[in-house]
Formats: structure tokens, sequence, C-alpha cells
């Protein structure tokens, strides 16, 4: 078998309406999928994190894996991926990411070929049913959508995803620059909620030490599951770890300093952001030799997501839930998405490989958005005109 074209189309996928993080309105997601081809008919597909790897696996992979067996992945990686020292001294590692993105569309052909899901190839499922947390955030109204802006709109929110849909597991950005305004939506969240629920915060490092310190002392009464990157770095994060004992997380994936510092706890990435699906296996193992744990990444079209599941799935290691945006996501690439939890879970996918199909007409519709509006930007900030460009979210 051998690899014939590759095919990457730039995408965007709004979300109902945008929400409040560090750097401004986040409005949804500009991805590139991937669609690798070969002589036997069998086509692969991946998905990367953020458009431009798109532009790499155009420019500089795919010339270099037209004629490659797609089953031979160390062959195809060694054909684009300099060697680990090379990226490390150059810091020039968006390469890696990129093929990471491929990486996924030469599993899910392996899975094809070998007329199996992915979980199977991987060792088998230890679980079928993968949890993931519903999300919140401040978010304005957009078109009938959104519009928690008040701690008690957010608690709305939530009991609306626990009558409607059965969740318990939920995660969230109180992103206003007002530690008094996260504590006390906490408050009411637990109050609301109960104590049987699932609570996890992520401040995308707003907070510096000093202030860290007083917010997570009034959090932690109401039991506090996680909280993602509370402040910059992992030497804050150990220092924050001396007066507070809420785990912490963070999507920086240097597995050495946190073993060597304590802290993080937790590690939440994409895979493609680890060098694809064999190097997160590998990165995964580590962190339980090492005793950290993992879940996955937010903000994923339906390809990731489906590696996610296949790997949840197989990999005894990850008990946590994983982050989701699903509720917001307007649409999808694949036929029936985008994935959205009931009772807090999605069942892996049993189809071959990653076990999901594209959908024409959306991969035109969020392509012809792309085309018309160019990417979307995740640094809108209303008080930096400067920085601000808003795009239609639908």
């Amino acid at each position: 078998m051998k690899i014939t074209d590759i095919k990457v189309t730039h995408v965007n996928v709004p979300f109902d309406a945008p929400f409040w993080w560090t750097a401004g309105l986040y409005p949804g997601a500009s991805k590139s999928i991937i669609e690798v081809f070969t002589d036997e008919g069998v086509v692969g597909l991946g998905e990367a994190p953020w458009w431009h790897f798109g532009e790499i696996i155009k420019e500089e992979i795919a010339p270099a894996l037209i004629g490659a067996d797609p089953l031979d992945i160390a062959n195809c990686e060694a054909r684009c991926v300099p060697p680990w020292q090379i990226t490390a001294n150059t810091g020039e590692n968006a390469i890696s990411i990129a093929f990471g993105a491929l990486e996924l569309a030469l599993w899910d052909i392996r899975g094809k070929v070998m007329n199996m899901p992915l979980y199977k190839l991987l060792g088998g499922a230890v679980r079928k049913e993968i949890p993931f947390t519903e999300y919140f955030a401040f978010r304005p109204e957009n078109n009938g959508a959104g519009g928690e802006m008040t701690p008690e709109a957010i608690v709305d929110y939530c009991l609306k995803m626990k009558e409607e849909h059965g969740s318990s597991y939920f995660e969230g950005k109180l992103i206003q620059g007002d530690p008094e305004l996260e504590i006390k939506t906490v408050r009411l969240l637990r109050e609301a909620l109960g104590a049987d629920a699932m609570l996890r915060l992520d401040s995308n490092m707003q907070w510096s030490l000093t202030t860290a310190r007083w917010v997570l002392r009034e959090l932690e009464p109401y039991n506090i599951r996680n909280y993602e990157d509370p402040v910059a770095t992992f030497e804050e994060m150990a220092e924050l770890r001396r007066h507070s004992i809420i785990p912490f997380s963070t999507h920086v994936p240097d597995l050495r300093r946190a073993v060597a510092l304590g802290a993080p706890d937790y590690f939440v990435c994409n895979f493609a952001a680890l060098g694809g699906i064999g190097k997160t296996m590998k990165f995964i193992a580590a962190c339980e030799a090492m005793g950290k744990g993992f879940w996955c990444y937010s903000n994923d079209l339906g390809i990731m997501t489906a590696a996610y599941l296949h790997v949840v799935a197989a990999t005894p290691w990850i008990t946590e839930p994983s982050q989701s945006l699903f509720r917001w996501q307007i649409g999808d690439v694949i036929e029936n998405g985008p994935f959205r939890q009931t009772n807090n879970t999605i069942a892996v996918p049993e189809g071959l490989g990653l076990g999901v199909e594209l959908e024409p007409e959306a991969m035109k519709r969020w392509h012809g958005h792309f085309v018309e509006h160019g990417p979307m930007s995740h640094f809108n900030d209303p008080d930096n005109p400067g920085l601000f460009r808003q795009l239609p979210l639908n």
C-alpha cells in the first residue's frame, strides 16, 4: 500500500456564543482536516489543532510522504520530522505537531486495513462509555444563545444541563479578572448542584501567585476536583501546592519538570500537540510510571474527538473525564457530529479505524466560512480594539 495524495482543508466551526478566557473572547475553532489517500482506495482522516499546521502539512509533509507506506508510521515520521534533538535545539517543533495531526489518519488507515476499530489496535477496551465534563463560562448573548454573564445565569445553565442531559460533571472558566466573582459563582454552583457533582475550574493562568493563594483557600470548602493552570508556571504551582490541597492540571506537557517540582498533578493535551497517537500512548505510560494523571483537551472537532474516545477506551490509567465544549459547537465535519454526551458519557465508535466519516455538505459549509472570513481569532478583546475582530458565529 502506498500514499498517493494528501488533501488539507481549512474549516471554521463557531460556537453558538463566544466565551471569555484570559485573552478575551473565544468564538470557535479554525482547524485543518487531513485526508490521506492510498492506492488501494483506503482513506484516512486527521485533524490539526489549528489551521496553520495544515499549511505545514501541505508545504513540507505531504511532498515527503507521497509513495510512502501508510502502515509504516515510523518511516513516515522519519521522512518529514527531524530528530527531537534538532527540534529541541531550534525550538521549531511545529512540524512535529503537524505530523501528529496527520498521524491520526495513518492510524485510521491501519484500522480500516486490519478491519477493526482503533481501540482494538491499541489493546482493547477497558471501558466503552467515555466520560466528559460539561463546560461553563461567562458568555455574552448571541442570537438567543449564551447570555451567562452572572453567577446566577451560570448556575441556571448548569442546572439545565443536569436536567436535560443527566450531567453531573462540570468544568469551567470564570474569567473576568475578579476573584470574588469566581468565589461567589463556585459557592452558588455547589449549593445548586449538590455535594455529588464534580466541579473543576480553569483560570488559563490568569491569577498571580498571591491572588491564587487566597482564591484557592476560599474555594477549598466547595470540593474542587481540579484547578487547571491557576498560575502561569510550574514553579508557581509548586509553591501554591504548599497552601492548597486542590489538584492542578496544565496543557504544558513537561513531565520531567512536573515530577521534579511536584506539580502539576495532571496533563490535559491534544494528541497532535504530543506528536500523534503513538507518542501520546508513550506519554501516558510515562505519566502512569511517574504518578501523573492525564485527560484529553477540548474544542476539537469529530476526528480528533474520535481519537480521544478510542485512546481513553483502551487506557486504564485515564480515569478522569476529559474536557468538552461539544454543547456549544454549532456544527462539525463528520457525519452525525458533533459528539455530545448523555449522562456524562459518549460511547466509543465501533466503526473501523477512528469510526467516523466526513459529511461533504458540512465540509463545504465550514470551509466556505473559512474562505469568506479567514481564521477565527482567539484573542478578541473588546477592550483592546486593535486586537478585536469578531467573525459571524453562524
